[in-house]
Order: C-alpha cells, then sequence, then structure tokens
C-alpha cells in the first residue's frame, strides 16, 4: 500500500460516506444555509435600499433647510430694513419735534426778553420821572422861596394855560 493511491474499498466508503453526507447537507443544510444567505442578501439589501431612501430624505431636509434659512436671510434683511426706515422716520421726526420745540422756547425767551424789556424801561422811567420830580421840587423850592419869585412864576403859569 501506498500513501498517494488510495485502496479502491477505501475509495470506495469515502465516496459513498461523502455521498450521504452531501445528500444530507443537500437535503437539509445547503437549504437553510441558501435560505440565511438569502435572508442576509435581502436584509442587506433592504439596509441599502433604506440607506438610500435616508440619503435621499436627508438631501431633501438639506434642501429645506437651506430653503428655510434663506427664507429666514430674506425676512431678516427686511426686517432690517423696516426698522432702519422707522429709526430714520423716528430720528427725524425727533429732529422736527426738537425743531418746533427750540423754536418754541426761543419765541418764549424772546416774549419774556421783550416784556422784561418793557417792565424795565418802564421801572426806569419811572425812576427817571421820580429823580426829576424830585430835582424838579428841589429847584422850585430853592427858587421860590422868596415871594417875588413865586408871585412870577404863577403869573407865568396862567399866561400860558390862557394860551393853550
Amino acid at each position: 500500500m501506498s500513501l498517494l493511491t488510495p485502496d479502491p474499498g477505501l475509495l470506495f466508503w469515502m465516496l459513498i460516506a461523502f455521498g450521504a453526507v452531501f445528500f444530507v447537507l443537500a437535503k437539509f443544510g445547503f437549504p437553510i444555509i441558501v435560505k440565511m444567505v438569502e435572508e442576509r442578501k435581502a436584509y442587506i439589501d433592504q439596509s441599502l435600499e433604506a440607506a438610500k431612501e435616508a440619503n435621499e430624505h436627508l438631501k431633501g431636509i438639506r434642501e429645506e433647510g437651506e430653503q428655510i434659512l434663506s427664507e429666514v436671510r430674506d425676512e431678516r434683511a427686511q426686517i432690517l430694513k423696516e426698522a432702519n426706515e422707522i429709526r430714520t422716520k423716528i430720528v427725524n421726526s425727533a429732529k422736527e419735534q426738537a425743531h418746533v420745540e427750540a423754536g418754541k422756547i426761543m419765541d418764549d425767551a424772546l416774549k419774556n426778553i421783550e416784556k422784561e424789556k418793557a417792565l424795565a424801561v418802564h421801572d426806569i422811567r419811572n425812576q427817571v420821572a421820580a429823580l426829576a420830580i424830585d430835582i424838579a421840587e428841589k429847584i422850585l423850592r430853592k427858587n421860590l422861596e422868596n415871594k417875588s419869585a413865586q408871585q412870577e412864576l404863577v403869573d407865568r403859569l396862567i399866561a400860558e394855560s390862557q394860551l393853550n
């Protein structure tokens, strides 16, 4: 017997054992293995399909997010524009009100100044008149100390009143 050439009886029983194992495997093992491989393949295909759908859904969500961001940016720009317009209107309105108020204050101040000026002029006139009367009284007293000067003044005043 040689190691490389098997005995025909051994070869026969090996073939029968192999055939029996192959038959049992073909009958019971291979269908289960094939079924498991097909289930695994179906699971992998389903997972790939789900991944594709998720990827497409994610792409749609990204596009929707970009669209929303774009809308938000446009809305923000519009709001900022409106806010700037409102701010400009408010500032201009405040400036106009300030000018009107300043004009009113200036007019009131000028009126007060004129009133104070008139009162001051009136007061000065009154003081000057009182001073003039005091001075005239002192001069008349001095000039009218003698009787003849008094008589002459009375005659002159009567003559002037008759002319008028």
